[in-house]
């Protein structure tokens, strides 16, 4: 199976936040944004590993300022680092008022897809080779992060989290 780049499964969704999409401050829902980004970044998902693919965890969501109506919402999701059936994706989500080209940044999360077959079983994804500064940044952080989601779940033993050293020993 041959190696991707993050680029190849860049995920781009932009789109104006309507009323509906707002609570009573007239911002965005939180719920609708993760919603929203659980999309994108599925999309990302599917282009890295060319298979279904199904949520299997939220591993971070930060939330920086609100959105409010009106607002243009950009999310660009890419594929950060790929296991064995397992993907992590970073998404970075920006806001830009209707009349100005400054772009904010407003939230970052990472999500992680299993890629499965028809029957739902696991099947193995394409390893990824990053290119730029921030995607190796990404790539290296992904493993420090699964592990301690392993040794959190206790499907890891702390002595086997190599990344982890630190915290462990």
């Amino acid at each position: 199976m041959k190696s991707k780049f993050p680029e190849e499964s860049k995920t781009i969704q932009t789109d104006f936040v309507l009323p509906a999409d707002t609570n009573s401050l007239n911002n965005l829902f939180g719920g609708e944004l993760l919603a929203r980004m659980d999309k994108v970044a599925s999309i990302a998902a599917i282009k890295h590993s060319e298979e279904i693919v199904v949520t299997a965890s939220i591993n971070n969501v930060a939330f920086g300022e609100p959105v409010p109506n009106g607002s243009i919402l950009t999310l660009e999701a890419k594929v950060s680092r790929a296991f064995n059936s397992s993907m992590e994706v970073f998404i970075d989500v920006w806001k830009q008022n209707k009349t100005d080209k400054k772009k904010v940044k407003v939230n970052e999360a990472i999500y992680t897809f299993v890629a499965v077959n028809q029957r739902g079983k696991p099947v193995k994804v394409p390893l990824i080779i990053p290119q730029s500064e921030l995607e190796q940044k990404r790539y290296d952080a992904a493993l420090r992060r699964r592990q301690l989601s392993l040794v959190l779940a206790g499907k890891m033993d702390p002595s086997e989290a190599t990344e982890l050293k630190a915290i462990f020993d």
